[in-house]
This record gives structure tokens, sequence and C-alpha cells, in this order.
């Protein structure tokens, strides 16, 4: 190897992992600004090194950890099943999409880009989903509106499938006697795990992020999310603290309202951080490559 190769390389290493600390001291600091003490963050700002630890944020945090466990449950199980059922759809739909045999395959995929473009509005899909569908204060509420297919998905699965699945493949299953159905199952969906990965976890994100379903359609707090239960507790908080302030009490004056905000975006992003890793390999992973020969 040239010394010219060995410094571009040695360049580009180092480049990478200034953008990787670029990328990792964002989550440092949150995480040191959660155990930090309040009155230190007011004080002296955020820092990565507080002069000061406190875990009363966590104790205040945790001291209702039955709901906080239970909203856990709410919000996997919603990711989970939405996530699931998206793809299914978002996949039913666009394969059919990306035959060109389709009938009426243009004004179908001109439908989906127009609701990109346009919406019924709140109003009108509250009513919907609440008087027609009747999914208030139930567990579809957390799962359904909005959220369980995207017209986006559609058409960038669509275009994976049209640019990524070789078409004498699908030709030769159906010379062999496969139905539309079992190329559908066998032969386009184990060749797109990449797209099926990368909507997914938009779609994950998405799900477990959500707390506008909650704040719309569910009133029952049983039915909480994880993001909903935080947003409540915060709620909380800030009253008791404006409470105090008003001559209510001191020890509402004493809550954790700085580094609270800092401990509930940790609770959220920690699973997230931990279940990004398995999907990041079919980002680029081709597994079309090689499937035709010859």
């Amino acid at each position: 190897m040239t010394r010219q190769y060995i410094g571009w390389r040695t360049a580009s290493h180092v480049i990478m992992a200034l953008l990787s600390l670029a990328c990792l001291l964002p989550f440092v600091l949150l995480f040191t600004s959660s155990v930090t003490d309040a009155d230190t963050i007011v004080k002296e700002g955020y820092t990565f090194v507080p002069s000061k630890l406190s875990f009363a944020a966590y104790d205040y945090l945790f001291a209702n950890s039955k709901t906080v466990i239970h909203a856990y449950g709410i919000t996997i199980l919603t990711t989970v099943i939405g996530t699931t059922a998206s793809l299914l759809m978002t996949s039913m739909l666009a394969y059919p999409l990306s035959r060109k045999d389709l009938p009426g395959g243009m004004v179908i995929a001109f439908i989906v880009f127009f609701t990109l473009l346009f919406n019924g509005g709140l109003v009108p899909t509250y009513m919907i989903y609440t008087q027609m569908f009747d999914i208030q204060n139930t567990f579809l509420a957390q799962v359904i509106p909005w959220l369980l297919m995207n017209g986006f998905n559609v058409l960038l699965m669509r275009a994976f499938f049209m640019n990524s699945i070789p078409v004498p493949v699908l030709e030769s299953a159906s010379i062999d006697g496969a139905g539309e159905f079992t190329i559908y199952y066998k032969i386009v969906l184990q060749l797109s795990l990449p797209i099926l990965a990368t909507i997914g976890l938009f779609q994950a994100l998405a799900y477990w992020n959500d707390w506008n379903n909650g704040l719309v359609f569910i009133t029952e707090a049983r039915l909480f999310n994880l993001q909903n239960v935080l947003n409540k507790i915060m709620s909380d908080i800030e009253f008791l603290t404006s409470s105090a302030s008003m001559g209510a009490g001191s020890v509402a004056a004493q809550l954790p309202s700085e580094t609270f905000r800092m401990a509930i975006a940790v609770v959220g992003i920690v699973p997230i951080l931990i279940a990004y890793p398995f999907f990041q390999k079919y980002f680029v992973k081709g597994l079309t490559i090689g499937a035709v020969k010859g």
C-alpha cells in the first residue's frame, strides 16, 4: 500500500470517527442531564460532567412503576401489531401497483399519491373513527388512525419492486405454475427484506413515538401508551410546580421538572437504540444480486 492510500484511509477513518462522535454526544448529554441535580442545571446549565448528581427524576418517574410498565406493554403491543399490519397492507398494495399489466394501475397509483397532498382534516377524521368505526377508547384507536398505511411508503415500496425485483424471476415462477399470491409471498417478500426493514423501522418509530392518537381518541388512562403516560406525568409536574410558585406548597416546588424532561426522553429512546442495530444490516444488503443468471 502506498503512503497516499494510507493517508487517505487514515483521514477517512478520522472523519467518520468525528461524525460518529457528533451523533453520539447529544445522547450522552441527554443522559447526563437526566441525572443532574435540577438546581445545578438552573445555575450551571447543561454539561457533560455535572457537578452534582441526582436521580430524583428517575425516582419520581418509577414511583409510578406499574403505570409506566403497563404503558410500555401497550406501546410494545401497538408497535408490533401496527407495524406488522402496516407492512402487510403496504406490500399487498405496492406489489400489484408495480405490475405493468395491472388494469387501472396508474389511476390507483394517482389516488395513493393524492393522499399525500390532501386529507380530510382532523374533525372529519375524528367523526369517522368515533362514530362510524366506533374505536374510541379501544386498543384499535392506538393502531388504526393515520399510521396504519402511508401513501409515501406505498410508493417507495412500489418503486423498489419495480426496480429491484427481476421480472424474469416472476415470469419463470408463473411458468412453473405459481399463482400471484405464491409469487408475492415466496418470491417478492423474500427478495424485499431491505425495503421491508426500512419501512418497518419507519412505521415502528412512528408507532413508538405516537401520542396524538391517545390524545384524540382515548380518555381512559388504562389504554394510554408510553408517550401519553409520560406526557401526563410531565403535565402534572408542571401544574404542581406552577401551583407551588403561587404558594400552594413547598414540596411541589422541589419536583425535578427540568431533569424529568430528559429522563422522559431517555426512557422513551433507549428501546429504539437497542433495536436499531438489528435492522441496520438490511439497509445495505442486496438480496437480489445474482437472482438472474445466464
